[in-house]
């Protein structure tokens, strides 16, 4: 078992590079050579965010072949519960500091705490909530779909109803998560501004370790002997079936996990952003993710995480130009990958190297499967 290949060095190595460069520019001042603004701090930790998304959704599409449409669910609650925790500690500097309730509770005339509130002032129990509420959903839906034995293009697209689901719920005001516009305006985490240099800083390298473990542990299932499961259930399910594995409890495992991690994601992208709310429920926000994944590579973790960085800071700079234009260069993104790199970028990257090297084996991952 090789956790530890020529590849993963490679992306260990330039991504401590590139972090330790981001959080000595985040301490320093932006008017020096080397400073970066706390925004610009904000804007890559969002994109690493995504990163951490991206490998969720890897684990299970590129190793197990499981295309989810509904990997935004299980980040939007992430996301929702850690910024409970947020809300609940804006405290004193809260436009109704005189009460103990969220603001937007407050301002719709909510008199007491709902049930399902109590204890997320606390820091450790919003933490356990990020993994619980998306692990939990995950869990569910996990057995009752790989119990009906629910595969392919039809997964795909239970998982994409049950997202849309979860978004008309959450728009709802009655229902305690500030309805249409979700949770803003926060101010303090464990003590701290939020909006101070050093937080900025200090949540950018948590979401950088994250991702670094995130990586390692996708990268520890996948050369498991679990991951040799995993892709005799990507290649040919029935047989796999066959020879004896209960594929059911392999699948629901794999995909808890993963919707584990999606939630983690958005617990970190939220104190970044300053904002959650319903439209990050939103299908084309996992289909984003989904083409993140092909531009990068499926099947090799590290190009997850290049593909959702390319994609999401051309999104930032595009929808700066025009914000109309995104929705249809991600289309036209979605065919060329499908006609012209099936492999992704991991794949150019793969055939470069066999040119260099010749016909010796070049040092990389596997590139998964050849489909889109």
């Amino acid at each position: 078992m090789k956790v530890f290949d020529s590849s993963t060095k490679i992306f260990t190595a330039i991504f401590l590079a590139l972090s330790a460069a981001v959080i000595a520019g985040g301490l320093s001042s932006p008017d020096g050579s080397f400073g970066l603004s706390p925004y610009a701090v904000g804007l890559i930790g969002k994109y690493l965010c995504y990163a951490i998304l991206a490998l969720s959704v890897d684990l299970v599409w590129g190793y197990m072949g499981i295309l989810s449409l509904g990997h935004g669910a299980f980040f939007a609650l992430g996301g929702y519960a850690f910024g409970m925790y947020l809300m609940r500690n804006i405290g004193a500097q809260g436009v109704y500091a005189t009460s103990n309730l969220p603001d937007f509770m407050v301002f719709l005339g909510w008199d007491k705490l709902p049930w399902y509130w109590q204890g997320t002032d606390m820091f450790w129990y919003a933490v356990l909530l990020v993994f619980l509420a998306p692990g939990l959903l995950a869990f569910l839906f996990g057995w009752t779909a790989f119990r009906s034995r629910v595969s392919g293009v039809y997964f795909s697209i239970i998982s994409q109803a049950m997202t849309y689901a979860l978004m008309l719920a959450f728009y709802l005001n009655n229902l305690g998560f500030g309805g249409n516009n979700g949770f803003t305006d926060f101010k303090i985490i464990l003590g701290f501004d939020v909006h101070s240099r050093g937080v900025v800083t200090g949540l950018f390298a948590a979401t950088a370790v994250t991702l670094l473990v995130a990586y390692f542990i996708c990268r520890l299932i996948a050369v498991s002997r679990l991951g040799l499961v995993l892709v005799a259930i990507r290649d040919n399910e029935k047989r796999t079936r066959f020879v004896g594995y209960r594929v059911e409890n392999v699948k629901l495992f794999v995909f808890t996990i993963s919707a584990m991690l999606a939630g983690v994601a958005g617990a970190l992208y939220v104190p970044q952003v300053g904002i959650i709310n319903p439209g990050v429920f939103a299908p084309v926000f996992s289909v984003e993710i989904v083409v993140c994944v092909a531009l990068g590579g499926r099947g090799t973790l590290y190009g997850a995480v290049v593909g959702a960085i390319l994609v999401n800071y051309a999104k930032t700079v595009l929808t700066s130009l025009s914000p109309m234009a995104w929705p249809f260069a991600l289309g036209a993104l979605f065919v060329v990958i499908a006609v012209f790199l099936p492999e992704g970028l991991a794949g150019l990257f793969k055939k470069a190297l066999q040119k260099s090297f010749g016909r010796g084996r070049p040092p990389v991952l596997n590139c998964g499967p050849k489909e889109a």
